[in-house]
């Protein structure tokens, strides 16, 4: 277990190398201003695009400037507002939600601990991990979604079924410093070159260290 571990982060500690000659200031695709605009904003992203959530937001956050605003807000008009996003109904409440929470429990501010986001309507430790690390700089964990479910897999880092597993694996094996930023790396490579369905292999400039696992 040990010898698969080593291995695993010196593999790790190479990809790192490589994304940071390559993408040295990577960027979370959500566009925001703040702290409280980032939650929203993640909330909205389950089943959306980002340029989908993007060109919602855009509107969204000058009509509700505010956790305040969205926590007053007319659940049946914020639903209207995202509608756009999917899923709307259960979004607009978990929004509404969480705001109300941070109202009334964090006067209107994002709480800067994974243990208080997660207790907020529709919070998970995903939503969590991205604002705390992206708005805030506070590494609390490794950011699980699609891509980086896909792209840890392959490239031999991370088997577990569950993102709360794939998490456990990358944190073993990613230095602290480079946990924000390895989500990023990950969900950049995955939209560009690891696809779903054709991975550009051949393009790749992890190609000599990816084991491809699961690529046919």
């Amino acid at each position: 277990m040990t010898k698969a571990l080593d291995k695993n982060r010196e593999r790790a500690k190479e990809i790192i190398k490589r994304f940071k000659k390559r993408m040295p200031h990577p960027e979370c695709a959500l566009h925001f201003s703040s702290p409280e605009e980032l939650l929203v904003a993640t909330i909205l992203s389950a089943q959306c695009t980002d340029a989908r959530v993007n060109m919602v937001t855009k509107t969204l956050f000058k009509k509700y400037p505010s956790m305040k605003s969205f926590a007053d807000a007319s659940l049946n008009e914020l639903e209207n507002d995202i509608r756009s996003t999917g899923f709307y109904k259960n979004k607009a409440k978990n929004i509404k939600g969480a705001a109300v929470a941070i109202v009334n429990e964090h006067g209107g501010k994002v709480p800067a601990s994974i243990e208080a986001l997660v207790d907020l309507p529709g919070v998970g430790r995903k939503t969590a991990n991205v604002v705390l690390g992206t708005a805030l700089g506070i590494a609390s964990g490794v950011v699980v979604d699609t891509h980086v479910t896909r792209v840890s897999f392959r490239l031999g880092l991370a088997k577990g079924k569950s993102a709360e597993a794939i998490e456990g694996e990358l944190v073993a094996i990613v230095p602290k410093p480079d946990w924000v930023n390895f989500s990023h790396w990950l969900i950049l490579h995955g939209r560009s070159i690891c696809k779903a369905r054709k991975p550009d292999c051949d393009a790749c400039f992890l190609n000599d260290v990816c084991p491809k696992l699961g690529v046919r």
